[in-house]
């Protein structure tokens, strides 16, 4: 079954979500993360310039997620970042 852009949007919403609010994440979320960013900039399916700009910083989250000895403290340090993309995702036109 493929993703929509929406499907996709959503499901990083929840991951980074739940990352901040359980100061949690596994390697297999980082991966998930970079896979949906991937995705979506290979279809041109994002058009919010916003979200645009913010992708390549959000899969560069997940790429160092992939590779850090602390993964609580990485969320940590990226919290305030997570929230302007949670925010970002959340003013596109997808509904969450």
């Amino acid at each position: 079954m493929t993703l929509t852009v929406n499907n996709q949007l959503m499901l990083l919403h929840d991951i980074l979500s739940e990352q901040t609010e359980d100061c949690y994440g596994n390697i297999s979320e980082y991966q998930q993360i970079k896979r949906l960013i991937q995705s979506m900039i290979s279809k041109n399916s994002i058009t919010d310039e916003q979200l645009l700009q913010l992708l390549p910083e959000i899969y560069n989250y997940g790429r160092q997620g992939e590779i850090v000895q602390n993964l609580e403290e990485h969320i940590t340090t990226n919290k305030h970042n997570i929230e302007n993309w949670i925010h970002a995702i959340q003013q596109t036109d997808v509904e969450l």
